[in-house]
Order: C-alpha cells, then sequence, then structure tokens
C-alpha cells in the first residue's frame, strides 16, 4: 500500500464536508494519507470550520475554479510521491475502503486507476442498498469490504466521484483537462488518456462506500444538463469520437445473460461493433479466461480499445473477416442486425466464423411494438435516433421474422427468445386491449415486445 493524498474540493454543502472528513478519518488507516481539501469560496461556514481543522492541508482559490481545475490545485499540493484520490465532498467512506483500492491499485504496474461501487453512480459502478440511514450503510459495508481480487473488475472508464490514480500515470499523463470546467467529461478524459498511454482501469467490487449524489449541481438542475452537453460535444471534438461520446456507449450488458457457460471456460467471444469495449471487458470479468476480439471501424475508438483487446476496423459486412473461421464460441451482434443492408447474407457469412454448436447472440426492435402501430394509426412514421424507427436502421424485424431467417442462415429453427416491454398507461392499455380483438388475444406480448434478445445456434 502506497501513501495517498486524498484530494477534496468543497463548496458550500458544509454538513456533507464535515460527514466526509470525519469518516475519513474513523474509517481510513492512520499514517497512510493526507487530505488536501480545495475551497471553492464556500459562504456557508466552510472555509471557517476548515481553517480550524489541524489535519487538513488547504488551498483557498480567489475564484470558483470549477471541478478540473481545483482538482489540479489539490494535486499540485500535496505531497509530491504520494497516489493521488480524488473525492466528491458528498461521500462517506467505510471500514477497509483505502485499504481495498490500494490493494488493487498496486497489485500490477500495469494498473493506472482503481475506482470503488457504491449506492448512487452511472457506469455500473451502483449496486441496489437495504440500509436507510448510515450506521445500517456501514454495517452494509462492511459484509462488502473484504479485499479479494476476484472481484476486480476491468472498465473502460471510472466515475470521478471517487478515483485513485497512480502518482506515476499522472506524470506521464498530465493532469485533468480544465478545458472541462466547470465540470464533467473530465474523468472520461482523463480515463482515455490512462488507456492510450497502455494502463488499465478497474472497478473494486471488494470495496463500498456511499454518494449522496450531485450534492453541487442538483440545485441547479438546467445548469447541469447544459454542462453535460457543452462538454460532451468537447469530449467528441477532442478525441475526434463520433457520437455518441461516453465511454460506456455499446455497452449492452443484457446481451451477455446468453453465455451461460461455465466461469473457467476458454471462451473466444467477438462483439460486432464493440465501442470501447465495455460489454467485453464485463464477459472478461464474469469468465476470465475468455479471449476477447471485436470490429469497430471508429479508428479513433478502435486506438483506445485495441489496448484492451484484440481489435479489427474492417467493415463488418466486408467478408472474409480477419479471422480464423470456425474460431469462436461466442458472436454478439448486438442490435446490428437492424443495420445490415443483408441481413441474411450477414448471417450466413458470421456463422462460418462460429464454432459447431457456437451462437450467435442478437438484440432486434421489434417493428410490431404498439406504440409504432399508435403511430401508424395516427399518419405518422417518424424515424429517430434512439426508438425502434431508428433512421439508421436499414431493415425490421417481427418476432416471426427472427424465427424464418435463423432458420433460413442455417441456424437451429428456433432461437431462445426474452422480450421486454416499457410502462405503459391507462391509455396505452386500453389501446393493446382493442388491438387484440382485431388480431387475438395471444398476440398481446407481440405489441408489449419493445426488443427480442435472440440466441442463434450453429448447426
Amino acid at each position: 500500500m502506497s501513501n495517498v493524498s486524498i484530494i477534496i474540493l468543497t463548496y458550500n454543502n458544509i454538513d456533507y464536508n464535515m460527514q466526509c472528513i470525519q469518516s475519513i478519518r474513523e474509517y481510513t488507516e492512520k499514517g497512510t494519507y493526507e487530505i488536501v481539501v480545495v475551497d471553492n469560496g464556500s459562504t456557508d461556514g466552510t472555509r471557517e470550520w476548515l481553517k480550524k481543522q489541524t489535519d487538513l492541508k488547504l488551498v483557498f482559490p480567489d475564484y470558483n475554479t470549477g471541478f478540473p481545475k481545483g482538482c489540479n490545485l489539490g494535486i499540485e499540493a500535496a505531497e509530491k510521491e504520494n497516489d493521488i484520490l480524488l473525492l466528491n465532498n458528498d461521500i462517506v467512506v467505510t471500514p477497509h475502503w483505502l485499504n481495498n483500492l490500494s490493494n488493487c491499485l498496486c497489485s500490477d504496474e500495469s494498473i493506472g486507476a482503481v475506482g470503488p461501487t457504491t449506492n448512487y453512480a452511472w457506469n455500473n459502478q451502483s449496486i441496489s442498498v437495504p440500509y436507510e440511514s448510515i450506521e445500517d450503510m456501514i454495517k452494509f459495508a462492511e459484509t462488502i469490504n473484504n479485499s479479494d481480487e476476484n472481484k476486480w473488475e476491468p472498465k473502460v472508464k471510472l466515475i470521478g466521484f471517487c478515483m485513485l490514480i497512480k502518482r506515476q500515470v499522472l506524470n506521464i499523463i498530465g493532469l485533468l483537462d480544465e478545458r472541462f470546467s466547470p465540470g464533467h467529461y473530465e474523468d472520461d478524459d482523463l480515463c482515455m488518456r490512462i488507456i492510450e498511454s497502455g494502463y488499465k482501469l478497474f472497478q473494486c467490487n471488494d470495496c463500498f462506500i456511499h454518494h449522496y449524489g450531485s450534492a453541487t449541481f442538483k440545485n441547479e438542475p438546467n445548469k447541469f444538463n447544459n454542462f453535460i452537453a457543452i462538454n460532451a460535444q468537447k469530449f467528441i471534438e477532442k478525441w475526434k469520437f463520433t457520437a455518441p461520446a461516453t465511454a460506456t456507449a455499446h455497452e449492452n450488458f443484457e446481451i451477455l445473460t446468453f453465455l451461460n457457460e461455465q466461469k473457467e471456460k476458454e471462451l473466444k467471444i467477438l462483439q460486432i461493433r464493440c465501442g470501447f469495449g465495455v460489454t467485453l471487458l464485463r464477459a472478461k470479468y464474469l469468465y476470465p479466461n475468455a479471449k476477447l476480439y471485436g470490429i469497430e471501424t471508429d479508428k479513433n475508438i478502435a486506438k483506445i480499445s485495441s489496448k484492451l483487446i484484440k481489435i479489427s476496423t474492417k467493415e463488418v459486412e466486408d467478408f472474409p473477416l480477419e479471422f480464423e473461421q470456425s474460431f469462436f464460441d461466442y458472436i454478439l451482434l448486438d442490435d446490428y442486425l437492424a443495420y445490415s443492408k443483408e441481413p441474411w447474407e450477414l448471417l450466413k457469412e458470421l456463422r462460418k466464423y462460429l464454432k459447431p454448436g457456437g451462437y450467435l447472440i442478437a438484440s432486434v426492435p421489434n417493428l410490431i411494438h404498439y406504440s409504432v402501430i399508435q403511430d401508424l394509426l395516427k399518419g405518422n412514421f417518424i424515424y429517430g435516433l434512439n426508438s425502434i424507427l431508428n433512421r439508421n436502421h436499414n431493415c425490421y424485424f417481427t418476432y416471426n421474422d427472427i424465427n424464418i431467417i435463423a432458420e433460413e442462415c442455417g441456424y437451429r429453427k428456433t432461437p431462445y427468445i426474452i422480450y421486454w416491454s416499457n410502462v405503459r398507461s391507462d391509455e396505452d392499455e386500453k389501446f393493446l386491449n382493442d388491438l387484440c380483438t382485431i388480431s387475438r388475444e395471444n398476440m398481446k406480448w407481440n405489441f408489449i415486445s419493445y426488443k427480442y434478445l435472440a440466441k442463434f445456434q450453429n448447426e
């Protein structure tokens, strides 16, 4: 375990600030850390309270610097050999939290940064929790915070609410990019630079801390959303990525529920349009011996994901592919079937790269979802970007279509399919009942299915 400088930015919210710092004092091994607080102009008594503390290193800028610059000021004030932990002020840490994060960070020279799991975060860093008080939260955390390398999950991105970074990595890649002030996407950018430099990121599922969430921004939601939109565009322009810009683009964990293999099996998995490799890295966490392969035609995204998995940048339907035939146990097609101009040809060609008995798994939007029928009856057939009628789709399917195309392309006759639906209003329910009187009652599940998840087995 190395010594760590914990960087905390404060701006009002004195109760959060006091609780965060007190939890660090209580649950962190003495002599292993320092706390550096950068106060961005608090007016609620926070500065006065901070000045009375004898164990803090304080930085008081003349103005509200925002998050990236404030973190950089804190890093510059920290002990020069210490690793750096960026910590939001609305965090309550827990027993063994820093030990467990450090155990992972220091376990391998190739690991550049790590983060914990929590109750409030995106990027799949949150878990459902049973507690309703901080006292119960501590008891809950103690059941999780037992260091276990089998719970270290490879990631493409870590959220900056709590991120422990090796000092030598920051010495190589530099500090946070201040173009993303006052905040948002500076953590995406930092993670991209860490991976680009050849280091890895891990989420420590053996470390849980409590996060109140968006303490600084939640009182001004319009500003919050505006910052996100502006910085998303800055992120795209800096890295020359195609939208969407987040490192979790192309994430589809539902598709992994169909792998159903022994954890130790040496699977070979190919994902079409893998993006940054988020889904594949989750597969690696579930199946540690898996070999990961991807096709990603955005060369700037592929530059990042190629640091983590074996990548081909060849066009998806430009056959033959750059892989051996009869090589893969699984091919993850995600929703690409709808984008294909020749879906029958695509499925036939991909089958050549599956082992006998191997599987192709695809998610397929359902053309006869009741919302599409509702719009058609109103005279509308409008293409969007995130709907069933995506303007980039070339083909549309129903449940029966999926069965037919699977059989015609040489897969087992009946693919294994599940479906899920959206929340429906009373008006929607009435429409569905009327629709079933026109067709038949047992068609209702076809009308409420937004997407199908299909598993095709190679003969």
